[in-house]
């Protein structure tokens, strides 16, 4: 049994939900979020509350659905409400990075400095050594984070680099230790 499709959503005020052949669209304060359904699933928008159902509940494929469309509605109702943002820091002597219009400039110690195309849906701004990418959409967010941070991953000797805020790696000892022994 799915326990993240049975729950109910609340539906906050200021926020409203449509369901029309097979689209369930949410609309809030922050802007307005779409979803394909699929066939398998429905859902029932009550008051106050919106609820999802499946066709069958014994079958394992689609109580997987049942609790992915679960949580795709909560995480539309949170983006039109609050929105997400994702923080990412940059570790170096001489890496910065800056915002200029729809493209993000980094500099990461390559030969020139690296474009990034700011995706349509999300915001980037830069404080000093922290990326903040902001938006609606949680996927589109974490997508373009990461896409931000696969430019230049943190190496593991000297912990240089593009990483989420509060990201832990591991730092290598390298030749130098070993020669120690």
């Amino acid at each position: 049994m799915s326990r993240i499709g049975k729950q109910l959503t609340a539906i906050p005020a200021g926020v409203e939900l449509k369901v029309e052949d097979g689209v369930i669209s949410v609309k809030g304060p922050k802007g307005q979020l779409t979803q394909k359904l699929h066939p398998s699933v429905s859902v029932e928008k009550n008051d106050k509350t919106v609820s999802i159902k499946v066709i069958n509940e014994a079958d394992k494929s689609q109580r997987a659905l049942w609790g992915l469309f679960g949580s795709l509605v909560k995480n539309m109702i949170i983006g039109v409400t609050e929105g997400y943002t994702v923080k990412l820091e940059i570790n170096g002597v001489g890496m910065k990075a800056a915002a200029a219009g729809k493209k993000l400039i980094l500099n990461v110690g390559f030969s020139h400095p690296v474009e990034y195309v700011i995706p349509d849906g999300t915001a980037i701004a830069v404080e000093g050594n922290v990326i903040s990418v902001s938006g609606i959409d949680k996927q589109l967010v974490g997508e373009t984070a990461a896409q931000i941070r696969k430019i230049k991953k943190v190496e593991p000797y000297k912990g240089k680099g593009i990483k989420y805020v509060g990201e832990k790696y591991i730092k290598k000892a390298g030749k130098a230790a070993a020669k120690a022994k």
